[in-house]
């Protein structure tokens, strides 16, 4: 067990700072695109021409990921290395002709598929959101076969370069609205995110070659471990995307409100995604090998266990973030983006969205880790068939509060969905795996609720306290006068956060303390 959790624990570090420089990037990327164009039309016609290529990107990538790793690692065992590459080498040819044509099809279908993303949409906008969505449908080409290397690569435990996707395509992007944006406005940066796809395709075959794969023109398509991975990612990529299909709903409900609604709940779902991208899809992507090798040991006990030890990880810190951001979202806000062209009204529109959007913060970090418990059961039917309800309890949700609440009616119904997913994938996978959900649970969930409760609030004092101080001194003004603020107020929040869960005793402020050691007697040295 010990080589195993180390073993792990290793894969969750590298993936977290490869992820940690990608969301960095990315957050660079969103300061950059909101001085340049803020909350404008502009960037809600780009947002909806990219939404379906960003849909096919997650179906390819969430599905072609998980799959691969079981399916190579099993023709590897079983027939050699040598097989298992010829069956990939198959595989890529199918997926690159099918990506070329839903390309094709993207740019042929353009204002049409704007018409059904963006009802809202009329005259010129609509027009350019067509023209936005001809230039980057092509990008799936690239992030589709991006994915399929993840996959390989992953199943032979090479993580560092299969991170380097995203950071590639955020690059592009900055480079696009702050070159190419200069000249050619938000197309500008529409050709970015295109160059940036490439490149993060390209940075892997390196890898990749040494690896042992090679480019085959071997076209079998009734290899049957081609059908078997089709029998896998079929209903995981419907699973998949029905997740996606929130996104897509927000934006056509938003499409119809007031200009930068879009926009607004585009920046407040980035905030959002640092803690899930950043740390969540590193802990996931690290013990799912895991789950799959326990599962198929028939080790039932150990997959619960795994599956526990992963949900208490990412609860732990998704719900003091959750309290950091909705405590602290106007600050962040300012600091991040507040300005250029993003102003006090953009600020205002964007903090409405994150302080819903926040609500739902922890459902999403557990729904990515539960729904891969499924996965190596190899169930991959039950979390469609739950995200068919959550999605339409969600369209439901979005339409009701959307009147009232406008864009923050629509950011609310996606949290509570997020919350229904979690309850029912808990409720149906404990069944499956009696127990994984105990009284000890709850009671964790009630020390940490407890605890960032009690930081929410100390962090909240201290952030008006500083920002009374500051004001009334004029020691630091402007942006540094807001970094000094956000960054106390955080570092205090820790402080707080760490010291109650260790007054609680709880396992995992233990193993904090016992690194933090190690760390300072590794400087003494």
């Amino acid at each position: 067990m010990a080589p195993l959790l180390g073993n792990i624990a290793r894969a969750t570090i590298v993936l977290f700072t490869f992820n940690f420089i990608s969301k960095a990037l990315g957050l660079v990327r969103e300061m950059v695109i909101a001085n340049e164009f803020g909350t404008s039309y502009a960037v809600d016609a780009y947002l909806v021409a990219y939404s379906l290529p960003s849909v096919l990107f997650a179906l390819f990538a969430g599905a072609l990921t998980t799959v691969v790793i079981p399916v190579y690692s099993e023709y590897a065992a079983k027939d050699g290395e040598a097989e298992a590459w010829r069956l990939f080498a198959t595989v890529f040819n199918v997926l690159l002709l099918c990506l070329l044509i839903l390309s094709a099809a993207g740019v042929i279908l353009a204002p049409w598929i704007i018409k059904i993303l963006a009802p809202g949409f009329s005259g010129d906008i609509s027009q350019l959101a067509g023209e936005l969505t001809r230039i980057m449908f092509p990008v799936l080409v690239f992030t589709g076969i991006s994915a399929l290397f993840n996959g390989l690569l992953n199943a032979r435990n090479i993580f560092g370069v299969t991170a380097l996707n995203a950071p590639f395509s955020n690059l592009g992007i900055i480079l696009g609205v702050l070159v190419l944006g200069k000249i050619w406005g938000v197309h500008g940066m529409a050709w970015g995110l295109l160059v940036g796809g490439f490149c993060g395709a390209a940075v892997q075959i390196p890898a990749l070659v040494k690896s042992g794969f090679r480019l085959r023109w071997e076209f079998n398509l009734k290899h049957p471990g081609l059908k078997s991975i089709l029998r896998l990612v079929l209903p995981m990529a419907g699973g998949i995307s029905i997740s996606q299909t929130y996104i897509v709903i927000d934006r056509i409900l938003a499409s119809g409100l007031a200009e930068g609604s879009i926009s607004a709940l585009n920046y407040a779902n980035r905030l959002i995604q640092m803690p899930l991208g950043l740390f969540v899809t590193a802990v996931g992507t690290a013990f799912f090998p895991a789950f799959t090798r326990r599962a198929a040991e028939g080790n039932l006990l150990g997959l619960q266990d795994g599956i526990r030890r992963a949900l208490r990880v990412v609860i732990l810190v998704c719900l003091p973030a959750a309290v950091g951001l909705m405590v602290l979202r106007e600050p962040l806000i300012t600091l991040f983006f507040q300005r250029g062209a993003f102003d006090l009204r953009a600020t205002s529109m964007t903090s409405i969205a994150l302080l819903f959007y926040s609500l739902g913060l922890v459902g999403q970090a557990a729904e990515f880790i539960l729904v891969r418990g499924f996965f190596s059961l190899h169930d991959t039917r039950t979390p469609v068939k739950i995200g068919a309800v959550v999605v339409t309890l969600n369209l439901i949700l979005s339409l009701l509060l959307r009147g009232p609440l406008q864009h923050g009616g629509v950011a609310l119904a996606n949290s509570l969905a997020a919350l229904t997913s979690m309850t029912l994938l808990v409720i149906i996978l404990g069944r499956r795996l009696s127990g994984l959900w105990s009284s000890e649970m709850w009671r964790f969930m009630g020390q940490i609720g407890l605890a960032a409760g009690l930081m929410g609030l100390a962090v909240q004092a201290i952030s008006q306290t500083t920002e009374h101080y500051l004001s009334l001194t004029g020691l630091l003004t402007g942006t540094l006068a807001v970094a000094a603020n956000v960054g106390l107020a955080i570092s205090a929040g820790l402080v707080i956060y760490v010291i109650i869960l260790t007054i609680f005793r709880l396992d995992e402020a233990q193993l904090f303390w016992a690194a933090a050691s190690r760390a300072l007697a590794w400087r003494k040295q």
